[in-house]
C-alpha cells in the first residue's frame, strides 16, 4: 500500500450573503510558504509512484506517438512579397525553426528564429508571435520561458542574425507592426489584463513608449490587429459580452485614434477594411451576427449598408476580405462553413464545398497577400490529418498543397458520424464520434467536452487519439450548450443562470452513449481541461456512477473563492461568463455547482487532475485543493491523483516530445484501466 499526502487542516470561513463558507486548505495558495510546495512535491511524488507499474508502458505509447509523424518535416510555404515563409522541425529538437526562401523555393534558406536555440537553458519555451517588418529585413517576436504568460518581446535582424537592442518585458504576447519602424504592443496590468496599448519606435528608449490607448475598466480586455491591407490598426476593447473598436490610419501622418462604434451592453462587433469601407461583424439587434459594411469617410449609422442579414440559422463568425474577393466564415448545423463573395459585386457569392460530413478548418495566419488569387487553409476532420488547401477564387478549385503524413494509418478503416441525445429539457445535444470500423459494442470510450465562453471544439484531427481508436475505443466530443456549436443562443443557454445546462448535457451524452451501447459506465473515461475541468468536476459530482475514470486538467474547480477574489488576474473579466457572486443570485447559482463546494461522502471514480505552478488562468492551488478535499470526503478506495508541472503554466509542457511523454502518462492512465494495452 502506499498512502497518499494529506494536506493540513487549517480552516479559513469567509462570509457573505448571511452564509459562512468553510474551507480548510485555503493556505494551499500561499506559493510563498515552502509547505506548499513540500505539498504539492509529495503529490507529485505520490503519483510517480502509484503510475510506476505503467513505465515501461509509458515508454510504448511514448514511441508509439513520435512513431507515428515524421519528426524531421516542414510546413507548406506561405508567399509573403518576395518571400516564401514556412517553418520546419527537426528530429531531436523539441521547438520549431522559423524560415524564409527568396523568390524561389529552390534558393538558400534563411532562418528567423530557431525556437531551440531560443529554449537553451530554459525548461519552459513558447514562441507565442512573431511577424515580420513591412520592408521583410526585421522579424519580431515575443516568447515565454516560464509559462506565467509574461512575454519578452525582441527583434532580430534577419540578414545580419543580429539582435536590435530594442527589447520589451512582462508585456502581452500580441502585437503588430505600424510602418518600418515601429511596433504597436499591449501591456498587462496587476490582474493579468491586456489593458493598455503602446508604440515602440525602433531605436529609441521603450520607457518613454507613446500610450496610444488605455482601458480603465477592470471587466474589458484590450487586443489588436491590422486589417488585411496593411492600412488601419485595430484596437479592440471587449468583455466577453461588450466590444468597442477604434481605429487608427497608418498611411495618414499624425492621424488620430478614433472610436468606431461606442460600447454597449450585450453588443459585440469586429471590424475591418476594405478599398473604402468598414466592413462589420454585429449582433446590434441580431443574435447570430449580421455582416453590414459603411464608409470610412462617414462611418454614421445612417449610412450602414446591410450585407447579410441576420438569420436564426446561420452564425456568422468573421470577414477575411481581400483585394478582389472577401471571405465570410459562418456556422450553419454546427458546421463551419466558407462563403467567398465577389468584391465587385457582393451580392454574388458561393461557399467552398468540403466533402466529409463533420469536418473543421483554419484560415489563422495563413493568408498574408492582399491581392492574393487565392485563399489558404488547413482542413481536417476526425479522420483526415491537416491538409492544406489553395483555393482559387475564379477557376472555384482547390489544389493540395500539403497533407501531414501519418504513418502506419489508414483512414478507410474508422468510420466518424454524428449522433444526437436529447438533454433534460428535451433539447437535441450533437455528439461528433470516431472509432474504429467492425469494433464490438461496449466499448472503452474516451468522451471530451467543454462548454464555456462560446468556445466551440471543432472534430479535428489529432494523432494522438490514434492510440485508443487503435485499441479499439470510441472517441467523442459533446457539442454542449456554453459553445457555439448551433449558433450564439446554444451559448446563452449555457452560461450565468442557466450554467448547468452545460453539465447535465454532458451527463446525457454520457447516458446516450451507454443506452445505445457504444460504451457502459465501467469502461467510460471522460475528459476536459480549464473551464472543461469545471465540467469534469461537476459532472463527476452529479453522476460519480457514471464514469470508469475522470481526466481533469488545469481544471477551474474552487469557483466561489475565485470569483469572489477581484485581485486574481482574470476574475472581474469572468463576471460576464459566469456571474458576479457578489450579487446574491448568481452566488446562490454558483455555489450550487461549484465543484469545491459540491464535494460530498460518496464513492467516486478515479480521478486524475493536472495543474500548472505558474498557471495564470487556473492557478495551482485550484487542483490542490480539490485533490485534498476529494480524498477527504470520497467512501471509496479509488485513486485520486495530482500530478502539478512545477515549471510551466496553462498549457503544460512546452516542448512537443514533453507533450508526447505527457500525453504518453495520460493514456496510460486510462489504458491501465482496461485491457487494450496490445
Amino acid at each position: 500500500m502506499i498512502n497518499p499526502p494529506v494536506a493540513d487542516k487549517e480552516l479559513k470561513i469567509t462570509k457573505i450573503h448571511d452564509i459562512e463558507l468553510e474551507d480548510n486548505y485555503f493556505w494551499l495558495r500561499d506559493k510563498e510558504n515552502p509547505r506548499v510546495i513540500t505539498y504539492l512535491e509529495a503529490e507529485n511524488e505520490y503519483t510517480s509512484k502509484m503510475m510506476g507499474h505503467t513505465e515501461e508502458f509509458q515508454k510504448e505509447l511514448y514511441n508509439e506517438l513520435k512513431g507515428r509523424i515524421n519528426e524531421t518535416d516542414e510546413s507548406a510555404p506561405i508567399k509573403y512579397g518576395d518571400y516564401y515563409y514556412y517553418y520546419r522541425t527537426v528530429e531531436g529538437k523539441q521547438y520549431q525553426i522559423q524560415c524564409r526562401k527568396y523568390k524561389e523555393l529552390n534558393t538558400e534558406e534563411q532562418i528567423l528564429i530557431d525556437g531551440n536555440e531560443m529554449a537553451e537553458g530554459h525548461d519552459y519555451f513558447k514562441l507565442i508571435h512573431h511577424e515580420v517588418s513591412p520592408d521583410h529585413k526585421l522579424v519580431a517576436f515575443t516568447t515565454d520561458t516560464t509559462g506565467y504568460e509574461h512575454y519578452t518581446l525582441r527583434i532580430k535582424n534577419i540578414n545580419t542574425g543580429e539582435f536590435l537592442p530594442d527589447q520589451i518585458n512582462k508585456i502581452s504576447g500580441s502585437f503588430t507592426w505600424g510602418d518600418d519602424n515601429t511596433i504597436y504592443y499591449m501591456l498587462r496590468d496587476d490582474i493579468h489584463r491586456p489593458y493598455m496599448v503602446k508604440k515602440h519606435v525602433l531605436g529609441s528608449d521603450s520607457d518613454q513608449n507613446e500610450i496610444i490607448f488605455e482601458e480603465p475598466d477592470n471587466t474589458r480586455f484590450v487586443g489588436l490587429e491590422k486589417s488585411n491591407d496593411k492600412k488601419y490598426l485595430f484596437i479592440q476593447s471587449a468583455s466577453i459580452t461588450s466590444s468597442e473598436a477604434l481605429y487608427l490610419s497608418l498611411k495618414e501622418k499624425d492621424a488620430k485614434l478614433q472610436v468606431f462604434s461606442a460600447k454597449k451592453p450585450d453588443v459585440e462587433y469586429s471590424i475591418d477594411h476594405h478599398e473604402g469601407y468598414f466592413y462589420v461583424i454585429t449582433n446590434e439587434d441580431a443574435l447570430n451576427f449580421k455582416l453590414i459594411r459603411t464608409p470610412v469617410s462617414d462611418i454614421g449609422k445612417s449610412n450602414w449598408e446591410e450585407i447579410r442579414a441576420h438569420d436564426s440559422k446561420i452564425k456568422l463568425d468573421w470577414i477575411d476580405p481581400f483585394k478582389n474577393f472577401l471571405t465570410l466564415h459562418k456556422r450553419v448545423g454546427g458546421l463551419r462553413i466558407m462563403e467567398v463573395i465577389d468584391a465587385a459585386d457582393l451580392s454574388k457569392s458561393h461557399d467552398i464545398e468540403m466533402n466529409e460530413p463533420i469536418y473543421t478548418y483554419s484560415s489563422y495566419r495563413q493568408n498574408f497577400e492582399y491581392d492574393s488569387p487565392t485563399y489558404r487553409f488547413i482542413y481536417n476532420s476526425l479522420v483526415t490529418p491537416d491538409t492544406t488547401y489553395d483555393y482559387n477564387i475564379d477557376a472555384r478549385s482547390l489544389e493540395m498543397k500539403k497533407q501531414r503524413e501519418i504513418k502506419n494509418y489508414n483512414p478507410s478503416e474508422f468510420v466518424t458520424k454524428r449522433e444526437f441525445a436529447t438533454a433534460a429539457d428535451g433539447t437535441k445535444i450533437p455528439i461528433s464520434l470516431v472509432h474504429k470500423k467492425g469494433i464490438s459494442k461496449n466499448s472503452n470510450c474516451l468522451l471530451y467536452g467543454y462548454g464555456s465562453y462560446g468556445y466551440t471544439m471543432d472534430p479535428s484531427f489529432n494523432s494522438h487519439i490514434l492510440s485508443l481508436l487503435q485499441r479499439d475505443f470510441v472517441y467523442v466530443i459533446a457539442h454542449v450548450r456554453g459553445s457555439q456549436y448551433n449558433g450564439r443562443q446554444w451559448y446563452e443557454d449555457g452560461k450565468f443562470l442557466k450554467k448547468k445546462n452545460t453539465f447535465t448535457d454532458f451527463v446525457s451524452v454520457a447516458e446516450f452513449l451507454v443506452e445505445n451501447d457504444y460504451s457502459s459506465p465501467s469502461k467510460l473515461f471522460v475528459r476536459g481541461g480549464s473551464a472543461g475541468g469545471l465540467l469534469m468536476g461537476a459532472v463527476v459530482n452529479l453522476r460519480p456512477d457514471l464514469f470508469r475514470a475522470v481526466i481533469a486538467q488545469v481544471p477551474f474547480v474552487d469557483v466561489i473563492n475565485t470569483m469572489l477574489d477581484d485581485s486574481i488576474p482574470l476574475t472581474t473579466n469572468e463576471y460576464a461568463e459566469w456571474g458576479n457572486p457578489n450579487e446574491k443570485k448568481f452566488f446562490d447559482y454558483m455555489l450550487s455547482y461549484s465543484p469545491y463546494d459540491n464535494i460530498e461522502k460518496k464513492d467516486y471514480p478515479d480521478i486524475l487532475i493536472t495543474a500548472g505552478l505558474n498557471d495564470p488562468r487556473v492557478h495551482y492551488w485550484e487542483p490542490a485543493k480539490f485533490t485534498a478535499k476529494l480524498r477527504e470526503y470520497k467512501t471509496d478506495s479509488n485513486t485520486v491523483l495530482l500530478k502539478t508541472q512545477m515549471g510551466s503554466g496553462h498549457g503544460g509542457p512546452s516542448g512537443r516530445y514533453s507533450i508526447w511523454k505527457e500525453v504518453a502518462f495520460i493514456y496510460s492512465f486510462i489504458l491501465d484501466k482496461t485491457d487494450k494495452k496490445e
